[in-house]
């Protein structure tokens, strides 16, 4: 059974148009050093889920892309890189804390920001809508990714 994630990515990080320019419109989504959001790509997500590429920290935060999950969970190799801002002391090769999937942007969207996801009734139970939500990974309920797909002119997966 498809499952739906929204994925945010502030764009100086890793935008949509870096990820369709990336090999196969595949990008590894390193840096998530949230634990809930770590368990949903390590313990949730499958390959060919659906995803909402989300644009945050930005002018406009939206959904700027449609995607997949590309790739079964693998650590991130980010952990391990004392250069890397999301280099972590306590992370052990042979003991990974954090992990991550690749994701397959599948098509470009206009921005679907945040004043018109909330003038929708029928989302607004869509997590990421939530007073306080802060996660970078959240669960779309079939139904939410349902009306988003309508809003965005694609067809529901």
């Amino acid at each position: 059974m498809t499952s739906y994630w929204l994925m945010k990515s502030e764009p100086g990080e890793c935008s949509v148009d870096d990820a369709l320019a990336a090999p196969n419109a595949t990008v590894p989504w390193v840096g998530v050093r949230n634990y809930q959001a770590r368990n949903f790509m390590r313990d949730a997500m499958q390959v060919d889920d659906g995803v909402l590429f989300y644009h945050s920290s930005c002018a406009e935060p939206g959904i700027v892309g449609i995607a997949r999950v590309a790739s079964t969970p693998y650590p991130d190799p980010t952990q391990f890189d004392a250069k890397s801002p999301y280099f972590d002391v306590k992370s052990k090769p042979q003991e990974p804390r954090w992990m991550l999937v690749d994701v397959q942007v599948l098509r470009k969207t206009r921005n679907l920001a945040l004043p018109e996801l909330r003038a929708h009734d029928a989302l607004q139970d869509l997590v990421v809508l939530r007073k306080g939500n802060r996660l970078s990974i959240t669960p779309v309920e079939p139904k939410h990714w349902r009306v988003i797909s309508q809003l965005l002119g694609s067809a529901p997966r």
